[in-house]
């Protein structure tokens, strides 16, 4: 079978390995002259950033970087980016990285022609109305890892370094206007990373089918994507020149953030803050806190399980796919609690406060209280 497609769901993707090199092609559709990579501090001066970079140069369209990007991305360095867009005369944004790259990236876009703080287009109702449309510059989006899918998304995950909770900062134009995912430029990736950004996808898929709305379409996607990754991150990273492997959980990353149209849950209520007070890898404290999810959430999605089992070759039903989730966390070198990312117990009340207020709560199937929540923390710690 061949790994290799033009698709326009959810937007322009361009998926392949090698087909970084169509990039040129990208600006040109996008109508982008003079672009800014914006990636994170440790891929600046990689070699597959600066391969990509000479890609651009060769074509006439610069090299213009921009790397002051933190792991968990935040206003200053949102400023920063918008002041090297502006100063340098960008009309338009390659986002390119992992989740952290390619968030800060779509909110530079986003935010250069904008005259409101970041924090009033937060997710909240039609707060995205406020921004000026037409003075959002178009972005290409090309994933480096393959877990965040944030390349598929209208929104992105800026924290505020004053209060350390994380926001959702959305409008529908943030979303890329062409994706290249070329799974050749994940090969490099670390194992710890290869672990977490997979298990990232895999808890999007999770939360996205078992979230209580409306949304066949996102979970036909969330079920394939799940399967994808049962199948394939185990290969990843065992061998991660196993290319086969890398694209599919590259598509299963994709495919994560589009089904989490749906909603989001528990899982991602606790991660944000999580990450937000003790800077951790988001998709590794995704993956601590799924066991411990899935078993609060069973009198809900028990049932609907069953079929997802079945359907990834898990014996034993719900019972069955959760005992799968441990094994695979263990297989993966995840730790068994967030107190081995340095979460410490006595931040539980500020822990709690963050997430009840996440987004990501509306889509639990079990409401979400200070209390569960409480009780969540200290299973998980």
């Amino acid at each position: 079978m061949s790994l290799v497609g033009n698709w326009s769901y959810p937007t322009t993707i361009k998926f392949g390995a090698g087909r970084i090199s169509e990039l040129p092609d990208a600006c040109a559709n996008a109508g982008i002259k003079r672009p800014l990579l914006v990636t994170d501090r440790g891929l600046a001066e990689l070699p597959v950033t600066q391969s990509t970079l000479n890609v651009l140069d060769a074509a006439g369209l610069g090299r213009a970087l921009f790397s002051e990007v933190d792991p968990n991305p935040n206003e200053v360095n949102l400023a920063a980016g918008v002041a090297a867009y502006n100063a340098g005369g960008h009309d338009g944004v390659i986002a390119f990285g992992g989740g952290s790259g390619l968030d800060l990236g779509k909110m530079v876009a986003f935010m250069a022609g904008q005259t409101r703080a970041v924090w009033d287009f937060e997710d909240i109702g039609d707060w995205w109305t406020r921004a000026d449309a037409d003075a959002i510059a178009p972005i290409i989006a090309v994933p480096t890892t393959a877990g965040t899918g944030s390349e598929v998304g209208r929104a992105s995950v800026i924290t505020n370094s004053q209060t350390h909770v994380k926001k959702i900062i959305f409008h529908p134009k943030v979303l890329p206007t062409v994706v290249i995912c070329d799974p050749e430029l994940t090969v490099g990736m670390p194992k710890f990373i290869t672990s977490g950004t997979g298990l990232d996808a895999f808890a999007h898929c999770v939360e996205a089918y078992s979230s209580p709305h409306y949304h066949p379409m996102s979970q036909g996607i969330a079920l394939e994507g799940m399967r994808l990754v049962k199948d394939y991150l185990p290969r990843a990273y065992a061998d991660g020149t196993d290319i086969e492997a890398r694209a599919q959980m590259m598509s299963a990353a994709a495919m994560g953030a589009t089904a989490f149209q749906k909603g989001l849950g528990a899982i991602h209520a606790m991660s944000h803050p999580v990450g937000a007070m003790f800077n951790t890898h988001h998709g590794t404290t995704n993956a601590v806190c799924m066991p411990s999810v899935l078993e609060f959430n069973a009198s809900e999605i028990a049932d609907r399980f069953g079929p997802v089992a079945a359907y990834l070759g898990i014996d034993g039903g719900f019972d069955g796919f959760r005992a799968f989730v441990d094994d695979l966390n263990d297989s993966l070198g995840i730790p068994k609690r967030l107190s081995d990312l340095g979460v410490t117990a006595d931040a539980i009340p500020e822990l709690v406060e963050g997430a009840i207020i996440d987004p990501s709560c509306g889509g639990n199937p079990i409401e979400l209280t200070r209390e569960n929540l409480t009780g969540l923390f200290k299973a998980c710690i």
